[in-house]
């Protein structure tokens, strides 16, 4: 196969050009698109690279706890562990989009296994800092009072959840008018209640349960959105599913590019990187309260700033 071929192979397994960030186009974009090309010789699904990208960054997150001297090597495994989790965490959705191997179960497992990752990494650094933090830092202040590392981390946790879930609804929003219906993981609750009402318990309890899941994670999204929600409403009375004008779709491409920069710094490459400077300096706490502080602004300005985008498109309509 000739460069060009493989170029051309390498651009289709991107969502968009609009949507990546600098750190994936020059490091995990190639890496997951090697990985994807691997595994379609092979014959691996995109749900087993997804599951092998779960144990790693797992594996990866518990070697974070050990913090003393002679073991600290194990850190530097833990971030390689994560780091190559998430080279497949890139190949899935890259040798789905070459193989055109789609399903409803793999964008929710794609979702939930970063959650896996951040769930040991989180354990792993509350554990840490209340057995070694005394003798890190010269106090003991998180071993007598554990309660408030506890506080931090959950409350941390939870705000990770929906930043990360708020990025990937705002991502998917852009790539639908860039895009179109077939380019986007769009959905909605009123489409996702009419398929759950035609499942059975008894008849397809695992697919009923999926969507029940699926169904909440985006209502949970739209709550937030209540003017973008009114967007979709009004473009979908006007022009259908997906009729809407190229001049419409470029109007809101171009309110929305700023933001995906947000987007992006909510998922995965911003927080991790904090992440290892906080294990690194043995200050992890450092990193809840980057969580707490720096990305909630950021999700702050972001649904604050795209709201006010859909308003003024509304009387585009």
């Amino acid at each position: 196969m000739e460069f060009k071929e493989i170029k051309s192979l390498y651009r289709q397994s991107l969502k968009s050009m609009d949507t990546e960030e600098h750190i994936d186009l020059f490091f995990y974009r190639p890496l997951g698109f090697a990985w994807a090309w691997l595994f379609a010789k092979l014959g691996v699904t995109p749900n087993v690279v997804t599951i092998a990208s779960i144990f790693l960054g797992v594996g990866g997150g518990i070697l974070l706890y050990f913090a003393e001297p002679a073991n600290l090597w194990l850190n530097y495994v833990g971030i390689f562990l994560i780091i190559w989790a998430n080279t497949y965490d890139s190949a899935d959705g890259q040798l789905a989009r070459l193989t055109k191997q789609y399903s409803r179960i793999g964008r929710i497992l794609d979702g939930v296994s970063g959650d896996f990752w951040f769930i040991a990494i989180y354990f792993a650094l509350v554990f840490r800092e209340i057995n070694f933090g005394d003798k890190l830092l010269g106090a003991d202040f998180f071993a007598d009072h554990q309660w408030v590392i506890w506080v931090l981390a959950v409350t941390a946790g939870a705000c990770h959840a929906k930043q990360a879930a708020m990025a990937d609804y705002y991502r998917q929003f852009h790539l639908y008018f860039l895009k179109g219906k077939e380019g986007s993981e769009l959905d909605s609750t009123e489409a996702l209640d009419k398929e759950y009402a035609d499942l059975t318990w008894s008849g397809n309890f695992m697919k009923k349960l999926t969507m029940m899941v699926y169904r909440n994670y985006t209502a949970n999204q739209e709550v937030l959105t209540p003017n973008m929600q009114r967007l979709r409403k009004a473009l979908k009375e006007r022009y259908g599913e997906n009729e809407i004008p190229q001049a419409f779709r470029d109007a809101f491409r171009a309110k929305s590019l700023p933001l995906m920069k947000y987007t992006n710094m909510l998922s995965f490459n911003t927080r991790i990187i904090a992440m290892f400077i906080s294990v690194i300096i043995q200050m992890p706490w450092l990193y809840f309260a980057f969580e707490l502080v720096v990305l909630n602004a950021m999700m702050a300005y972001m649904i604050i700033s795209h709201e006010h985008r859909c308003k003024s498109l509304i009387a585009q309509v």
